[in-house]
Order: structure tokens, then sequence, then C-alpha cells
């Protein structure tokens, strides 16, 4: 066990040198990115009420689905500190470094947080919420942690974190568009400008499991069964509302991304797909017998699951979440 840990010390030690080359390429100059402020009303213009009032004029086309989904996002958005607390326990990442992966954790910290920001303060005008409701959500959220199936494991959390970026850029995308639809042109802009930033993570994180398949291959496609095995599941799995257990409203937020289409499993294969591709599954061939039995599962996977996919029936039955007003 011991050799395991160091070896994973070691290799994050290896791939740390090309993290910081790379990571003004992954993230955003601080005072050049954007900020919650650029997108929402500003309260010194004399507009500042009249843009409130036009705004709650275009929530109110939303549907109701699309909200529940929303405040779902916000408050995974916003369960930050439980993210930032997990990264840092991550073997290879030196809690005490200001040089190495701990600036990394910080600055994608720092990114990540503007995302509940702008939504929260989105959701407080947009008159549809009920935002005590959704505030003790996102408190029993934190409070509650999450438990990924990643461990410590640098080679399980970026794997998780290369699927979850993805996962997140399509939620957001699909949000963007259905607000369009539903005339709601500034949440478009808000949640397109949040998928452009987890895009550029999902890059990142995707990066950092090519360097590690290229001098830990075996134990990498291990890693990647394992995890997949277990199933990806979302940060908000733990998710619930005042008076339910943990874990209970999960599913109604997840019923209501499917029915709109915002989050299927469909696009769960979709992702798997992207990483086969990325990573170069298929063509791994320096591998011991356990690396080529987690490959070839890996492999055959998409289709397996495509064919669950394609039974599973749209949930129909709607659930009267407690953070939406009417």
């Amino acid at each position: 066990m011991e050799f395991f840990v160091e070896k994973r010390r070691e290799v994050m030690k290896h791939i740390e040198k090309y993290m910081l080359e790379k990571m003004h390429d992954f993230l955003k100059p601080i005072d050049q990115i954007w900020q919650p402020s650029d997108l929402l009303p500003d309260s010194t213009r004399d507009t500042f009420f009249s843009e409130i009032k036009d705004l709650q004029e275009s929530a109110k086309g939303l549907s109701y689905d699309l909200v529940a989904v929303l405040i779902g996002d916000t408050i995974t958005e916003e369960a930050l500190p439980t993210y930032e607390s997990w990264l840092t326990m991550v073997e290879g990442v030196d809690k005490s470094e200001h040089n190495g992966w701990m600036t990394w954790t910080r600055h994608w910290t720092a990114e990540e947080n503007r995302h509940g920001d702008l939504l929260n303060k989105y959701l407080y005008l947009s008159g549809r919420v009920n935002m005590r409701a959704m505030e003790v959500s996102t408190q029993y959220l934190i409070a509650d942690g999450f438990d990924i199936g990643t461990g410590t494991d640098p080679y399980r959390n970026f794997i998780y974190t290369s699927f979850q970026e993805l996962a997140t850029n399509v939620s957001h995308r699909r949000v963007a568009s259905l607000a369009k639809k539903d005339g709601d042109t500034l949440l478009s802009k808000m949640c397109g400008v949040i998928a452009a930033d987890e895009a550029r993570h999902a890059k990142a994180y995707m990066h950092f499991i090519n360097k590690i398949f290229d001098v830990d291959a075996n134990e990498a496609m291990i890693a990647f069964e394992d995890m997949m095995r277990k199933k990806i599941v979302m940060p908000a799995h733990f998710l619930r509302e005042v008076g339910l257990k943990i874990g209970q409203t999960f599913g109604h937020f997840t019923d209501a991304a499917q029915r709109l289409g915002v989050y299927t499993a469909v696009d769960y294969v979709d992702i798997l797909k992207d990483l086969i591709d990325e990573w170069q599954i298929e063509s791994r061939t320096e591998l011991n017998e356990a690396g080529e039995k987690a490959r070839d599962y890996i492999t055959a996977l998409p289709n397996r699951l495509l064919r669950i996919a394609e039974r599973m029936k749209n949930p129909s039955i709607e659930y009267k979440f407690s953070w939406i007003h009417g």
C-alpha cells in the first residue's frame, strides 16, 4: 500500500511541472475573466429597478422543470467548500505548497466560485424562488459532504473531475439553450459563459490524465475501470430539502433534467465515449493482464450502457419542489 501511495506521489510530482506551465491555458487571468457583476443589473445605475423588472418578466417564461434544474445546478455550484477540501486531501497535493498542486486547487476553486455567485443572485432577483428553502438545501449539501468513490487517489479523482466537468458543461449549455427558447436571453448568456469555464476545466483534467497514462498506463487504466464500475455519481447526489432525508431530492432533480433533456443517460454514455477517445484507450498496449482486462471492460461499456439508456422511459411524474414559488 505504501508503494502504491508513493508511486502516485511521484507521478503527481512528475506532471506538476507540466500543470504549472499550462495552467494559464486552462485558467484565465483573474483581472481579465468575467465576473458576476458584468452580467447582472448594476445597482449604481438609475435603470437598476427597471432592469430587475425586465429580468423578472423574462424569468416568468421559464418552465417549472427548468427552474428546478437551474436551482439544483446552483446548489451544486455553491457547495464549493466541499470540493476544495476534497481536492486538498488527494495524494500528491501538499497543502503547505505555494507553487504546486495547491496553486491549481486554489485557482480552479476561485474560477468555480463565480458560478454559484452569479446564479444565486439571478435566482434571488428572479422572484420565482423560495430562497430560504434553497439556502437550507445548500447548507445541507455542504454539511452532508459527499462520497464519490475516489478516496485520496489522484488518478481516480482526476478521472472523476474530467467526467464531471464535461457533464456540467453539457448541463449548463442545455440550460442556456432552453432559457433562450423560453425568452430569457440574460440567463442564456449566464449559463453560456459558465459552460465555457467548465469546458476549459474539463480540458485541463483530461490533459492531466493523459500525462498520467504516459507514465503509469496500467494503474491509470485500472483506476478508470474502477470508476466506471462504481458509476460516476454527481456531486449533488446527497441533495435534500428541509424535512427530507439525505439524498431524497436528488432523484427528483435528475428526473427534471432527464425530462428536459438537460442531462440524460445518453449524455453519460457520450461523455464516456469522449474520454475513451481522448485517452486513446483502445490503442493502449503497454498493459499487464489486469490492465488489459480493464481496457476491454471500458471499451465494451458504452454499447452496453447505451442499450440500457434506450430502454429507459422518460420520467413523467412531476415533483413539487419546496424551492419554487407557485
